[in-house]
């Protein structure tokens, strides 16, 4: 099997967390910004554990100052996504890094992104989209704003809402107002629980959130229940391998627990998170995949087949995107 040239969809990226190292490093040089100390000797980019990661990844975002800023970045991201087969992809944006929450702003640095979206469909054959996301660990009032810029630019580009960011902040109830002010405009719900905050987390965030897929999740499969639970309500995992591995959020590949949750019925999907973070592709993803657990081509077209019918996408979107994947199949 090529895993490269595998047509695949992604539905858990942050699109900041996406940008090469070289070209934050560019965009500093151009504005003359010192974050030397987040990247290694070697050109990656630097961190501790999870907190740190946090502190790094905002300070890369530091340089992203403009609309123009980020139309540059998604074709960067796009460039790299395509290299690796990815034929659709879910990112979350924050209004945070686009305007600090500035309803004006976020659609200025929108329509750049929409801009470089068109620009890469024409030219690579993917297709992106945005999740609008509250940042969890700036608290329940600095996501009111992020979902009221999401509620606003609900359409084409924006097909979702969720939340992201350090996972114990608080409990899910303290950021339903903001979830409410989404689901209110009709939009698609998912939200980062159970990397961290296990079984009790993914637990609480489907019942005071009401989201359809949660990111990564992994920490369900403590709760045998919950477990049911998720299958039986067709609650989507965005699962995250490589990231959660280089994160310790699990031993190692051979401990996590995607294969169980899939046995057991759950409808799982694999992303690559922050991928040049975790020093990982959606190739790479495949490939372990393949060697952890014997994954062939028929798991990865079940898996491309559960990503598509999950996506927040219009069905328009949907069937040009199955077209795509044909190959596979």
């Amino acid at each position: 099997m090529n895993f490269q040239s595998m047509p695949k969809v992604e539905l858990h990226t942050h699109l900041e967390g996406c940008a090469p190292p070289a070209f934050i490093k560019q965009l500093a040089h151009e504005k003359k910004i010192d974050i030397s100390g987040i990247f290694t000797k070697e050109g990656g980019y630097a961190y501790r554990d999870f907190d740190h990661f946090l502190k790094v990844y905002e300070a890369a975002c530091t340089t992203l100052q403009s609309p123009e800023d980020f139309r540059r970045l998604v074709m960067a991201v796009l460039q790299e996504t395509a290299a690796h087969g990815v034929v659709y992809m879910e990112t979350f944006v924050s209004p945070d890094f686009c305007g600090g929450g500035d309803l004006a702003a976020w659609k200025d640095y929108l329509a750049a992104m929409e801009d470089a979206a068109r620009e890469a469909e024409d030219k690579l054959g993917i297709t992106l989209k945005g999740i609008v996301t509250g940042i969890r660990h700036f608290g329940p009032e600095a996501c009111k704003p992020a979902a009221k810029c999401a509620a606003e630019t609900f359409g084409d580009f924006i097909t979702g809402y969720g939340m992201a960011g350090g996972e114990m902040a608080g409990r899910p109830a303290d950021y339903s107002y903001s979830f409410d002010i989404a689901r209110e405009a009709g939009m698609p719900l998912t939200c980062h629980a159970g990397e961290w905050g296990g079984a009790s987390m993914v637990a609480e965030t489907i019942r005071d959130l009401r989201v359809a897929r949660i990111g990564h999740g992994i920490g369900a499969i403590d709760d045998p229940g919950l477990i049911a639970q998720i299958a039986e309500e067709e609650i989507v995992l965005e699962v995250c391998p490589g990231s959660n591995v280089v994160l310790r959020a699990v031993k190692d590949w051979e401990s996590h627990p995607i294969a169980k949750l899939r046995d057991k019925g759950v409808k799982v999907t694999v992303s690559t998170d922050d991928p040049p973070f975790f020093h990982t592709t959606m190739t790479a993803e495949y490939e372990m995949l393949h060697r952890t657990f014997d994954w062939d081509e028929d798991d990865f077209k079940v898996l491309n087949d559960a990503a598509l019918a999950a996506a927040f996408c219009d069905e328009k979107t949907k069937a040009r995107v199955a077209k795509r994947l044909e190959p596979a199949q």
